[in-house]
């Protein structure tokens, strides 16, 4: 007689109850056939799904970095600071001048003991030289000369603001303009009378002077870590990222993109970056900031705030004429988000057939059989070339793209190079614009350093049962010439 077996056997697919005689009842065998039996819904877990190996690219390229790449320069440096000179204007003129009465001028704005020795503002006016007179506000001007004061001596002086002058075409400034106006001066030539001499007429020499500008290098870092027995581990997911690695063990894609996320970083850091300010928190808690390419622009460069290319070309030629006071560089690059991008290609198509008389036939390759193209690239406008692309960091959904408003609209940058007198080869150099520099010697190269340490993977360089893999740079953007630049800002 066979033994009885009481106990039931149980697991992951369903129970059996032993019985005494060999049959097959439905208490000890596993009914798979039976939608209403427990065991059915474990049948599936016999057979291997479909599966899709490699992982669905669903955001696209999903690094931000190639903005510098394509405007820009990298360049190695040895100090902890780096510093420059811009040339200033070669004419004279001052704005914000006070007419005092009928033949008295007041220069507003000398400054001959300022904080800071590049905000150093002298009168260099001589007797003698020509000058127009402009009120901004109402468009008045009167042509006049410098003349002596007329209580005697010579005038005017260099620790003096006060001008005497006496108009061309009037007995007297006066009722031209009124004391208490703020005008525009500048000097646009002299006249002196025969058998003249310099001496004890109070002339001055102009010595040049230029404007000093610096930025200071941050150390960015990042690390990944992994331990032993994960490097070790495969998984059925294939990995594929952007800069090529591949393959079943997921920390090659956790190491990826880290080195992906920390290359953004590189370049994300000197648009974004901020100089700690006096009294901020971060200079409290020993942190120095540096200056990137928005605060730069910002600070020294032209904003333009709530700008829409969409209300046609009369606001762009705004920018165009702040261009001509400025360098007038001829080529420019337009980095801008997508709503921006929009209006201007809506600006420009509504310069094409059947708009504006059909200007745009024979322009950027269209022609009235082809099919239309709404985007546009590049144009010209008065003396200037713009290439218009969209930029990504503005538009990607971690960074900037996220919100509707995100402050920046777009940038527009000059292309080509600047010449900038460089304090250690003492001589005038060609950079451009817009460039990195990194700290670098022979000892060490800081552009992109990255090195692992651990024990995993051959460094043993430690008992640490793990890999750690580390990525630092040392660097900060200069931005030269930041008066070609302009900012497109959504805020006032």
């Amino acid at each position: 007689m066979a033994n009885v077996i009481n106990s039931v056997t149980g697991g992951p697919f369903g129970s059996i109850t032993p019985s005494q005689k060999q049959q097959a009842l439905n208490t000890n065998y596993l009914n798979f056939t039976d939608p209403t039996n427990p065991d059915f819904s474990s049948f599936a877990q016999q057979y291997l799904p479909e599966i899709y190996e490699a992982e669905v690219e669903r955001y696209g390229n999903r690094t931000l970095s190639g903005f510098l790449r394509m405007v820009g320069a990298e360049m190695p440096m040895t100090s902890d600071q780096v510093i420059w000179s811009e040339q200033n204007r070669l004419h004279v003129a001052y704005n914000e001048v006070e007419i005092v009465d009928a033949d008295q001028l007041l220069i507003t704005n000398i400054d001959l003991t300022p904080a800071n020795p590049s905000d150093y503002v002298a009168n260099v006016l001589s007797v003698n030289q020509t000058i127009v007179i402009m009120n901004p506000t109402t468009g008045v001007e009167l042509k006049a000369i410098v003349v002596p004061n007329p209580s005697g001596g010579a005038t005017p002086t260099p620790g003096s603001g006060v001008v005497f002058v006496a108009p061309y075409t009037t007995a007297a400034l006066t009722p031209t303009f009124t004391a208490g106006d703020v005008v525009k001066i500048f000097v646009f030539g002299s006249e002196y009378a025969k058998g003249s001499t310099l001496a004890n007429d109070g002339y001055q020499s102009i010595t040049p002077s230029f404007t000093q500008f610096s930025n200071s290098p941050i150390i960015i870092r990042n690390k990944y870590v992994v331990n032993g027995s994960d490097t070790t581990q495969i998984g059925w997911v294939e990995i594929a990222t952007e800069d090529g690695a591949n393959g079943y063990y997921w920390y090659l894609k956790a190491e990826s993109e880290t080195r992906l996320r920390f290359e953004d970083y590189l370049e994300m850091a000197v648009v974004e970056g901020e100089l700690a300010a006096a009294g901020s928190a971060a200079l409290t808690a020993g942190k120095k900031g540096t200056q990137g390419l928005f605060a730069a622009v910002q600070e020294r460069g032209n904003v333009l705030n709530n700008f829409s290319a969409a209300a046609g070309l009369t606001e762009f030629d705004s920018i165009l004429k702040n261009l001509d006071t400025q360098g007038a560089i001829e080529e420019n690059m337009l980095f801008l988000n997508r709503q921006t991008s929009l209006d201007f290609d809506d600006m420009l198509a509504a310069l094409s057939s059947g708009a504006a008389g059909g200007v745009a036939y024979g322009l950027f390759e269209n022609s009235e059989e082809m099919a239309l193209n709404l985007g546009f690239s590049g144009f010209r406008r008065g003396s200037y070339d713009f290439y218009k692309t969209d930029w990504k960091y503005l538009n990607d959904a971690s960074t900037r793209g996220a919100v509707a408003n995100s402050g920046i609209d777009g940038v527009l940058v000059p292309a080509g190079t600047s010449t900038v007198y460089d304090q250690i080869l003492g001589t005038n150099i060609r950079r451009p614009f817009l460039h990195v520099r990194y700290r670098a010697a022979q000892a060490d190269d800081r552009r992109m350093k990255s090195w692992v340490t651990g024990s995993v993977g051959g460094a043993y360089t430690s008992d640490l049962d793990a890999m750690e893999v580390n990525f630092l740079s040392e660097r900060c953007l200069c931005v030269q010439g930041a008066n070609n630049f302009v900012l497109f800002t959504s805020v006032d």
